[in-house]
């Protein structure tokens, strides 16, 4: 686990982050890994001396597998509340269902990355069909009350309902997979979007991102690829370069 601002800390998992926000001893968990990283996530809470029972929420950004694992197991465990936006509860609790099938992945498998990619994270629980029932939706409007203040930013596009959360005191946004810094998938680390695949609709977070480049923040803290630091709005340019070279080549 590394504090990357005050009381803001970053760990990776099996090829995905989660976050922990600290205000006293009072914590808030954004993300959590896959169901195979369950264990981390708990060990990744205390090496910074706090306990899972310290988790006052875990916000989702998404409901895709390698971001909501642990959360049933704090959820059943510890009594922790799962929260995300409104419509990203009926995709947590799978009323439909917006992630890259395997079918999708066996398609790349001929790109460089994706079979060594593949088997470690079904190693870590890819393929389960898991739900969250109990999922819950934050208040719409304005920062949450809970540690760090996160303040959601709606990111449509990789799922419907995907939320990004900017934490106003540390000058972070956590965005989830609408804005990665890196993945086994891609060739080269830098801000910039997942491979297609995994893009609900790849029109709409591309758009997504107008809704990243204002806010004032010069920490990003991606579901994929270490933090970068330097301005949001600078980090949503390289991804829309980024995003027309990838156009331009196919």
């Amino acid at each position: 686990m590394i504090e990357v601002r005050e009381n803001v800390f970053s760990e990776i998992g099996t090829d995905v982050n989660w976050f922990v926000v600290r205000d006293g001893s009072d914590l808030t968990l954004i993300d959590a890994g896959y169901p195979g990283d369950v264990a981390r996530v708990e060990a990744s809470i205390r090496s910074i001396g706090a306990a899972p029972e310290d988790v006052r929420a875990i916000l989702l950004t998404h409901a895709h597998v390698d971001h909501m694992g642990a959360a049933n197991h704090f959820h059943d465990r510890y009594g922790t509340p799962i929260l995300m936006s409104e419509t990203e509860t009926a995709h947590a609790r799978r009323e439909y269902l917006q992630q890259a099938s395997e079918l999708d992945v066996a398609k790349n498998a001929w790109r460089p990355g994706v079979l060594a990619w593949s088997l470690r994270v079904m190693r870590a629980g890819a393929t389960q069909k898991i739900a969250i029932p109990h999922a819950e939706a934050f208040p719409t409007v304005g920062a949450l009350d809970l540690p760090g203040a996160p303040t959601p930013v709606p990111t449509t596009g990789h799922t419907t309902g995907h939320t990004a959360y900017f934490l106003p005191a540390a000058g972070a946004v956590v965005t989830g997979d609408t804005l990665v810094n890196g993945h086994p998938l891609l060739r080269h680390a830098g801000p910039q979007l997942l491979p297609p695949m995994f893009n609900h609709s790849e029109t709409d977070t591309v758009a997504a991102l107008d809704q990243l480049e204002g806010l004032d923040a010069d920490l990003l803290l991606p579901g994929h690829g270490h933090p970068y630091t330097g301005s949001i709005r600078e980090a949503v340019a390289k991804a829309r370069d980024a995003t027309q070279g990838r156009r331009k080549s196919r």
